[in-house]
């Protein structure tokens, strides 16, 4: 009696597929990390939120930037404070949350960034900074700083105070 060998029918680019499911996680770079200062203030009608024009697009967003040598996420997100926004006061160790985004960078490459948010009491605010002049500046209440971002995550983050 002849064995003969068992096949199993397999689509023709089910290997392929398979090769690639399996790889492709593996190619996939993890998230960025940055820090962002979640700038408030006591205003007339209660808690309110600096939200900063970006540079590139002009949408509003935290000041927010990436790790710094030397300095904790919580001392960089005060610094990117100070330098894209003028914000002087305390920042808290302990995150609010973490957001994530597609950050855009010359040449149209993408990187995905989990940004880790600092809350920042504000003391002062200058007008001589770093960017003064590159962005815009608006003091808001949460509720519509949560409106003008485009991140869901940031949102929830802002609804939340």
């Amino acid at each position: 009696m002849k064995l003969s060998r068992l096949s199993v029918p397999q689509e023709p680019r089910s290997l392929p597929l398979m090769v690639a499911a399996a790889v492709s996680p593996m190619l996939r770079r993890p998230p960025m990390v940055q820090a962002a200062a979640l700038c408030l203030r006591d205003g007339k009608n209660g808690c309110e939120v600096l939200l900063i024009s970006s540079l590139d697009s002009g949408r509003w967003i935290l000041p927010k930037g990436w790790p710094m040598a030397g300095r904790t996420l919580a001392e960089a997100a005060l610094r990117e404070a100070w330098e894209e926004a003028g914000v002087s006061g305390k920042v808290e160790d302990t995150p609010v949350g973490v957001f994530n985004y597609t950050k855009c960078l010359r040449g149209n490459l993408r990187l995905s960034c989990d940004v880790t948010v600092f809350p920042v009491q504000v003391e002062a605010l200058a007008n001589d900074y770093p960017e003064a002049g590159r962005r815009r500046r608006k003091w808001v209440p949460p509720q519509r700083a949560a409106q003008m971002v485009g991140e869901p995550e940031l949102r929830i983050i802002l609804l939340s105070l």
